[in-house]
C-alpha cells in the first residue's frame, strides 16, 4: 500500500522555492521553553546546488521574536502556498466527502542576525525589487528620502540557516478520475487558476 506521505510529497526542490517565492509571507516562530513567539514575516531564499540553503529576512527590534530568537536561534519558517476547501457540492458523486486541497512548506532552521548597514539596505532592496517588480510605476526605496534611514535604525535582518525541510503538496493525487474532473471544473469556475495549475502539475495526464 502506498504511503500517503510519499503521494503527497513534492516532486522537485523547484516546486519548493516556487512556493517560496510565489508565497513570501510565512510564520516564523521561535520557541521559548513550553510556549512560542510566532510572526507572520517575508523571507527570500537562498539557493545553493538547487536547492533552498537558507532565508533571508528581516523584523522590528521591537519584535518579541527579536529578543527570543536571540537566547535560542531554533526556529520553524511555516509557507501556505495555495489553497481551498473542496466541496462535495462540487461532485456528480454525493456520497463524496470534504477535503481541503493544498501546498505547505516547512523548514527547521538557525536564525543568526546581522547589525551590519549594508546588510540590511542590500536585504531590502532585494525584497522590494522582488516585490516591485512587473508593476505599473513600481516603487523603489530611494523614494522615501531621510525617511529611509530613520525607519532602518527600527528593524534588523537576519538569514535563517536550513537545518530541516518538510513538503507536502496536497493536489487530488489521491482523488478518482472522476472526482479530480469534477475539482478541477469547479476551480476553474471559481477563477482559482493557481490552485487548479498546481493539481495539474502534480497530476499529469489527468
Amino acid at each position: 500500500m502506498t504511503d500517503r506521505r510519499e503521494v503527497f510529497a513534492s516532486k522537485s526542490a523547484e516546486q519548493v522555492l516556487r512556493l517560496v517565492l510565489g508565497h513570501p509571507l510565512a510564520w516564523v516562530v521561535a520557541l521559548e521553553g513550553e510556549s512560542f513567539r510566532a510572526s507572520p514575516l517575508p523571507l527570500r531564499p537562498r539557493v545553493r546546488d538547487g536547492r533552498i540553503e537558507s532565508l533571508e529576512g528581516h523584523m522590528a527590534r521591537s519584535n518579541p521574536l527579536f529578543a527570543a530568537l536571540g537566547r535560542d536561534a531554533r526556529a520553524l519558517l511555516l509557507f501556505t502556498g495555495p489553497q481551498s476547501y473542496i466541496s462535495p457540492s462540487w461532485m456528480r458523486n454525493r456520497t463524496w466527502a470534504p477535503t481541503w486541497n493544498y501546498a505547505v512548506v516547512q523548514f527547521l532552521v538557525t536564525v543568526a542576525f546581522d547589525e551590519t548597514p549594508a546588510r540590511l539596505d542590500a536585504h531590502l532592496h532585494d525584497l522590494v525589487e522582488a516585490m516591485e517588480r512587473g508593476r505599473p510605476n513600481a516603487w523603489h526605496p530611494s523614494e522615501m528620502g531621510e525617511r529611509y534611514e530613520s525607519l532602518k535604525r527600527m528593524i534588523v535582518p537576519f538569514e535563517a540557516r536550513v537545518l530541516e525541510q518538510r513538503a507536502k503538496f496536497k493536489l487530488g493525487q489521491d482523488e478518482r478520475d472522476s472526482a479530480f474532473a469534477d475539482i478541477a471544473a469547479a476551480l476553474e469556475q471559481s477563477g482559482s487558476s493557481e490552485l487548479l495549475a498546481w493539481m495539474r502539475e502534480l497530476n499529469p495526464g489527468r
